[in-house]
């Protein structure tokens, strides 16, 4: 038999018909979509999609707030034999969805009424394009357009005339057919599109679920975008699996409002479980700890204190089996858990087990934090050419500050710059191998070539493989920092310690192309600055204020050299020796920021290239030179709105 998504969903539903899958804000409260009625939905956009000429093989773009329709069209183009090509809500620019939409060679576009906007000023541009298909019936009406419920309709009217004919065209879908093309943003200049076939994706629920244990009680609030490779392999798929179900995010008017709901939408699913990516759980981190805060400063020392003693507690964590904490101080956290800690745990619903990280590495601090107040978070690692995930922790086998360990029927080398295999513990670049890893780039011959060679697949990303075989990942390849002299270093774990170290950073950049020494780009948190000057009496718009302010800066980096508890973490060659502020923050809208939320860093670079030159200078490798004094100084004008 086939291992494809369709007979993956085929068997939930005749597994668990009545179970609810999907769940929706609709009349003010969430309702429950069973798999049975799911299946129906499915064959009817099937069989719509067929009567519209939907061939076998053939592109369809998804752009969708996530929602019960994201899921039920997807699926439907699959029973269909076509290819789904799920684009981020995040995009903007029509140049970039006109790329993917083009690319692809998409026949018909499936689009929610609020995305449609991006999509009308197109047509023009896309004579491939048959025809735009809108989940609501707003702007349904305008050329090539037509309503989901019409699809469904024409779809009811074949299954009804032709009952053999989804049938047949549903048999005919192979598991190394291509099911998804995701483009990325990535951090390189074109983006890719990653072919994703029925098998890496079942292939990869098996192996994430051999970790997992996903029973049909579990439900989890999808707040991570639904074309994101990580909630749509680990978030939809595995959980239509095990039978269990989903919730979208109440949509709000604006981003923003949509974001403003999850805490709300959190407490009314009451998840067993969420995914979350590291800016998602500093958020949150955040608001516990503002919470807390609020509530005067005997609740914020009882936290400082469960805190100190639930991370003596707690140690390294669970590794293999082995517990790495100090056993002596439970009976002490079992008290903090039950007058704090389970207080906190209300907040996200009273039954929310556990997240599962992905993205970038969780800083260690906030994986100790997470598993302090009793809801860890079980970080791992993959990248959406593996479908996605290669690596994670999991209950009984957490090590803090790692990746976790690799996933069973998956191999793993790390290898050298010339292709050779490296000994566990040295660092090099993780290369995979499994029924995971992608078919290739879609219409990208020399891409696919160089990322996949005799069957395995360069991820670009740098690690080892600790004593305890479990996987730390240190950063992208591509993002090393290269000295005059060859040498190679990441930045990431530099950046990860300097923002999270210095209240007054924001983002950091570090750069060095083969120069004498490292340089790094700033943006400041504008109000933590100006209430650090104000509190001495000092303004951005005197020389005394932005020297002071340029200081603080300077100041947190001189502690990497100074401090004892610092100056060991870091080569002091990798510090940065001269750093610019910036005005302008990284954002997904000036595209400094991808819908990962990574840096794109050849885009900061190409923008800021001449201040980069300039930390190249004698006046630039002064830090209170008079381009960071104007920084400072246009900083402070933009908080107070002049």
């Amino acid at each position: 038999m086939q291992r494809t998504i369709n007979r993956l969903f085929r068997n939930s539903v005749e597994r668990f018909p009545a179970n609810p899958m999907m769940w929706e804000k609709s009349g003010g409260e969430y309702k429950a979509t069973d798999y049975r009625t799911a299946l129906r939905l499915v064959e009817e956009t099937a069989a719509g999609l067929i009567q519209l000429g939907l061939g076998k093989g053939d592109r369809v773009t998804l752009l969708s707030e996530g929602r019960n329709d994201w899921v039920f069209s997807e699926l439907g183009i699959l029973f269909a034999g076509g290819v789904d090509v799920p684009l981020s809500i995040k995009l903007q620019e029509p140049a970039e969805i006109r790329f993917r939409i083009q690319h692809s060679g998409s026949k018909f576009v499936i689009v929610s009424g609020r995305q449609l906007p991006k999509i009308l000023p197109l047509r023009k541009d896309l004579p491939e394009l048959e025809k735009i298909i809108v989940l609501d019936e707003e702007g349904a009406r305008e050329e090539k357009c037509m309503t989901m419920a019409d699809v469904r309709r024409k779809g009811w009217a074949l299954l009804d005339r032709e009952p053999g004919r989804l049938s047949e065209r549903e048999q005919s879908v192979m598991e190394s057919d291509p099911a998804n093309i995701c483009y990325t943003s990535g951090t390189t200049a074109d983006p890719k599109g990653i072919v994703l076939t029925h098998r890496n994706y079942t292939a990869n629920v098996e192996q994430a679920r051999a970790f997992f244990e996903l029973p049909e009680r579990f439900i989890s609030l999808l707040i991570l975008p639904w074309d994101h490779s990580f909630a749509h392999t680990c978030g939809v798929f595995a959980l239509i699996s095990g039978g269990a179900s989903m919730a979208s995010v109440e949509t709000g008017d604006t981003a923003i409002a949509t974001m403003r709901n999850i805490g709300k939408n959190i407490k009314e699913i009451r998840p067993t479980l969420l995914l979350s990516v590291p800016a998602l759980s500093e958020n949150f981190k955040s608001n516990i700890e503002r919470q807390i805060a609020a509530k005067g400063r005997v609740a914020s020392a009882l936290l400082k204190k469960g805190l100190q003693n639930a991370y003596a507690w707690h140690g390294d964590g669970c590794v293999n089996g082995r517990w790495k904490g100090n056993p002596l101080r439970r009976p002490l956290h079992a008290i903090f858990d039950r007058i704090l800690f389970s207080k906190i745990r209300e907040g996200f619903g009273g039954r929310l087990e556990y997240f599962v990280g992905g993205g970038a590495l969780l800083d260690i601090g906030y994986q100790r934090f997470f598993a302090a107040i009793g809801i860890p978070v079980y970080q791992g690692y993959g990248l959406t050419e593996a479908a996605p995930v290669i690596s994670a922790n999991r209950p009984g086998h957490m090590k803090m500050g790692t990746s976790g360990r690799i996933l069973p029927n998956l191999e793993v080398r790390i290898c050298d710059d010339d292709g050779t295999v490296l000994p566990r513990g040295q660092k090099g670049e993780i290369v995979v191998k499994g029924e995971n890893v992608m078919q290739g780039y879609w219409r990208n011959p020399e891409a696919t070539a160089s990322t996949i060679r005799d069957g395995w697949l360069y991820t670009g990303d740098m690690g080892f493989v600790d004593e305890d075989g479990y996987l730390v990942v240190l950063g992208r390849f591509k993002s090393l920092l290269i000295s005059d002299i060859g040498e190679k270093f990441s930045p990431e774990g530099i950046e990860e310690s300097l923002n999270t170290g210095c209240p007054f950073i924001k983002q950091i950049m570090l750069f060095n192309s083969q120069k004498p020494y490292t340089t790094a780009l700033i943006v400041p948190d504008p109000a933590a600055v100006i209430a650090k000057l104000k509190s001495s009496g000092l303004t951005t718009d005197s020389e005394e204020g932005q020297r002071a302010a340029i200081g603080l800066f300077a100041g947190a980096i001189r502690r990497y050299f100074t401090d004892p508890g610092l100056k060991d973490l870091f080569p002091s060659v990798w510090l940065p020796a001269a750093f610019a502020l910036l005005d302008e923050p990284f954002t997904e809208a000036n595209g400094f920021i991808n819908s990962t939320m990574k840096m794109v860093r050849w885009k900061i670079i190409q923008h800021h290239q001449k201040r980069l030159d300039h930390l190249y200078t004698a006046e630039g490798k002064d830090p209170f030179n008079s381009r960071n004094r104007e920084a400072v100084r246009r900083l402070g004008q933009a908080a107070e709105g002049k």
